[in-house]
């Protein structure tokens, strides 16, 4: 029986001097060789030569179909524009291999490669009977053809066919999925609208010129104010009102003092208003004034 070594680790003590640290010991250990999977190898080969094929399949399609095109466009977009040919049947056979598992989602990308394919092969032919070469255009187009067939049957080797009841479940554990990461997406939209919308409130609520008052709407001052009465004035305390409101109407009845200016403001307009949004506020006021 054929071994091969590999090394093993295990925590040992290790003394010197007096100090003991768990050091790594290495054990090399023979261990039987396991078989040779010759199923892998081959698929892997087949599976290289399908790459290969696929690429000498692109670089003839190009150059033919590049040289078609340069009859009535530069050298640099016909061949561009050529190479488009075989990338779109290439592009369906590898989201038909993503969706190997789900046969009704393959369907799609299988019938539009074969589509795809079939155009790529009308164009060499085009070109080789254009060139008086029909013949040779018709063996170059069968390039296409093989190449998409030797895929074809690379990926039918690869799937692995679900029955009916398996795909069902399966179907249902994709749609799940796929409506969690769908919701995150809409919960991050909704967060971003409701972010705007408390910011657009807010700034409407705080601003100092968020309600302008009318120059007819101003309540005007009373002849006496605290200073000289000796106590002080009465004021409205009723409501709806602004913060540049509230703070209008107890500068006009005499009231000056910040705080108790903002003990007002949280009575009659908002209790939650910030002291330094109604000082801004009442220094906006005084210099308009």
């Amino acid at each position: 029986m054929k071994t091969r070594t590999i090394v093993q680790t295990r925590l040992v003590p290790q003394t010197i001097d007096g100090v003991t640290e768990m050091v790594l010991e290495r054990i090399p250990v023979e261990v039987p060789r396991p078989p040779r999977d010759w199923d892998r190898i081959v698929l892997t080969g087949v599976t290289g030569a399908a790459v290969a094929i696929g690429a000498a399949c692109i670089a003839w399609s190009t150059v033919s179909i590049g040289s078609l095109l340069t009859r009535v466009a530069p050298d640099p977009a016909a061949y561009a524009a050529a190479l488009v040919f075989d990338l779109a049947w290439i592009c369906c056979m590898a989201l038909e291999w993503l969706a190997r598992y789900d046969s009704a989602r393959a369907a799609l990308p299988r019938k539009l490669g074969a589509a795809a394919l079939l155009i790529a092969m009308g164009a060499i032919g085009t070109h080789g009977w254009i060139a008086d070469q029909f013949v040779i255009g018709l063996i170059a187009a069968l390039v296409s053809g093989l190449a998409k067939g030797m895929w074809t049957v690379v990926l039918a080797h690869h799937a692995k066919p679900l029955d009916d009841l398996t795909q069902q479940w399966v179907d249902k554990q994709m749609a799940k999925a796929g409506g969690e990461l769908a919701m995150v997406s809409v919960r991050r939209q909704l967060a971003r609208a409701r972010g705007a919308v408390t910011a657009e409130e807010t700034a409407l609520r705080t601003s100092p010129d968020a309600s302008p008052e009318p120059p007819e709407e101003k309540v005007e001052a009373p002849e006496i104010g605290p200073e000289t009465s000796g106590h002080t004035p009465a004021l409205p305390g009723s409501g709806p009102m602004t913060i540049a409101d509230a703070v209008r109407t107890a500068l006009s009845c005499g009231i000056s003092d910040p705080d108790a200016v903002l003990r007002y403001v949280r009575k009659v307009a908002d209790a939650n208003a910030k002291e330094e949004s109604v000082r801004r506020t009442l220094r906006t006021v005084r210099r308009a004034s």
